[in-house]
């Protein structure tokens, strides 16, 4: 048994004594969760006048149907394996020899195998292999739909075979839209896989923390956290956002062999795609030892902490999202050009819809919506002046309920460096 011991004199760990347990001990209804989920993408569909999504996306055909597959090697393989979605059917196009895969769900009423339309499966024949693609999905199209020039959502494909679907009589528009408002909203039973995935992240990020010695790379940090997520079950990490020391600052510079000095700060983003593919995101930044953080270092730990919990507090069911940027804490002058680059965003089986920008950007980057129930939000921070030594991320995810929040991640944050 995992005990989070790190802090053991500390008092706000209670109920963070014992974490490891197996998502299958969860109790989730995983049929719930799949038969929701694809009830909310055909909800959308219909709200935006859809009449088809062709998902080539790896997250998206498991938010639809609940299957996987490869899940990075079809993220680059595209279309490897894809899903025909309409109001009534939902097939799923399995790659070469894995049509076993899709067997079984409620969520999947026909396995058939995939064509992969892609170069380097079809080398110079890549424009016959896509005109027959987009001439055979056109058929299928029109068979399920009997409509001639149905509208036709698409994702991710290589531009010859939209082109050739085009040039078939379809309509074709944007499949975003669709799913990721689809995406946006959780179900209570949903919102388990989430707490499960959070629970496991936060088993790996205790053990990484215990690990942290000066002299030890980063790289052999980081994976300290990998090795956890995959023995729990987990899929895999999505970056690569551990740095220490000058490498800190500014933000985004990715784990590197750099051995972590003594003293020095160490910025993690977990980025965990992790139990039932659901995303695990927080961030947190420790102090590698042996002696006491300085008075600096301590400094831009307490201004992110701040920047995140004042944030948090302003989030309520009904909030627009101009309003959360015109209320959001303001950045001291200092720090705002190595600012992150979103103030919050929707978090589900990865990032997602929504983006909630700073006061500052949201005139050129920011739109607006409304923030609601069931929508859960990754709060955001990086502290680190321009030229500065170092940097401090920090990052919270919380759920969107009826009259609030509630707070997903408890890893808690360093006493140490909150002094």
């Amino acid at each position: 048994m995992t005990e989070l011991d790190w802090h053991a004199e500390r008092s706000d760990l209670e109920g963070l004594a014992q974490l490891d347990r197996m998502p299958e001990s969860e109790n989730i209804d995983a049929v719930a969760v799949r038969t929701y989920r694809q009830s909310r993408v055909r909800e959308k569909m219909a709200e935006f006048g859809v009449d088809v999504l062709i998902l080539s996306d790896p997250v998206n055909i498991r938010y639809a149907t609940g299957t996987r597959n490869m899940q990075v090697f079809s993220m680059r393989n595209a279309p490897s394996r894809y899903l025909l979605m309409t109001q009534n059917r939902s097939i799923l196009f399995e790659f070469t020899g894995c049509l076993h895969l899709g067997e079984g769900f409620e969520t999947v009423d026909e396995v058939r195998p995939a064509s992969t339309a892609s170069f380097v499966a079809a080398g110079p024949e890549i424009a016959d292999r896509e005109s027959k693609w987009a001439a055979e999905m056109a058929a299928t199209i029109r068979e399920l739909t009997g409509e001639k020039n149905a509208t036709v959502g698409l994702e991710r494909l290589n531009a010859g075979t939209a082109i050739a679907l085009k040039d078939a009589g379809l309509r074709i528009v944007d499949a975003q839209q669709s799913i990721e408002m689809a995406r946006a909203i959780k179900s209570p039973e949903e919102m388990k896989c989430v707490i499960a995935s959070l629970r496991a992240t936060e088993i790996g990020v205790a053990k990484l923390r215990e690990a942290i010695r000066p002299g030890m790379s980063e790289a052999e940090l980081w994976s300290v956290l990998h090795k956890s997520i995959i023995e729990q079950n987990g899929d895999y990490v999505e970056t690569r956002l551990l740095s220490a020391g000058e490498r800190t600052n500014p933000w985004f510079q990715e784990t590197s062999g750099s051995l972590i000095g003594e003293n020095e700060l160490i910025a993690l983003d977990t980025d965990v795609v992790g139990c039932h593919g659901y995303y695990a995101d927080f961030s947190r930044t420790f102090h590698s030892g042996p002696g006491a953080p300085s008075d600096e270092q301590s400094d831009l730990y307490k201004i992110a902490y701040e920047q995140v919990h004042y944030n948090m507090s302003i989030l309520h069911p009904g909030l627009t999202f101009r309003d959360y940027a015109d209320k959001a804490w303001n950045i001291p002058e200092k720090y705002y050009a190595n600012r992150y680059y979103l103030s919050a965003h929707g978090c589900g089986m990865t990032g997602e819809y929504p983006y909630l920008y700073h006061h500052g950007d949201f005139p050129d980057a920011g739109y607006d919506g409304v923030i609601e129930p069931g929508m859960t939000l990754c709060v955001e921070s990086y502290i680190g002046e321009e030229g500065g030594k170092e940097g401090v991320k920090l990052e919270q995810q919380v759920l969107i309920t009826e009259t609030g929040i509630e707070i997903l991640s408890q890893f808690p944050f360093e006493a140490e460096l909150l002094r």
